[in-house]
């Protein structure tokens, strides 16, 4: 389902229980595609209605990867729950970041990482807006403390990764984007 078949009303996301909104410049191939994205539903009543009910439906389920998480976390005020999420902004270093890195999956409620607590397993990161920006440093301890956080890099020793480049976005306690 493309953008444009919902502002066309070609197709509604009420005949949807689940939803990925996928990454890799799938909005557009510049940084901050995600945010132009989560213009485009906000801005629009027909598509942002749709979201509305989409997310205040409690038998959905809704997954963001690279600028598809980036829209989410603009989405945040019409997303019911979301008042700790961060926004994304350019990594710490200033720039694209690609490398392998190695992730631990926290406890969380996350349905795509249950009975997955305490793996450590190599990912690909590939952003230069990957940097959990919390608008305030409550919200990363909420979001722990409720266990919404999943993944945080972590170093050679899985510990969790503060130092570049085993943390390549500089998330405070080593927190990756999906």
């Amino acid at each position: 389902v493309h953008m444009s078949d919902l502002m066309a009303g070609r197709i509604n996301l009420n005949s949807f229980n689940a939803m990925v909104a996928c990454g890799g410049f799938s909005y557009g191939d510049v940084l901050g595609a995600g945010e132009g994205w989560a213009k485009s539903i906000l801005f629009n009543p027909l598509v942002r209605e749709q979201f509305e009910s989409f997310f205040l439906n409690p038998d959905t389920l809704a997954l963001g990867v690279c600028n598809g998480c980036q829209m989410f976390s603009q989405l945040r005020d019409i997303i019911p729950g979301t008042n700790h999420w961060p926004q994304f902004v350019t990594n710490l270093s200033e720039q694209f970041e690609a490398r392998l890195n190695v992730v631990e999956i926290l406890k969380s409620r996350s349905l795509f990482f249950t009975d997955m607590e305490g793996s450590f397993l190599p990912i690909v990161t590939s952003h230069g807006e990957g940097r959990a920006q919390f608008y305030d440093h409550s919200d990363h301890l909420a979001l722990s403390k409720n266990q919404q956080t999943c993944i945080r890099y972590v170093d050679n020793f899985k510990n969790p990764a503060s130092l570049y480049p085993a943390n390549p976005n500089g998330s405070e306690g080593g927190l990756a984007s999906l």
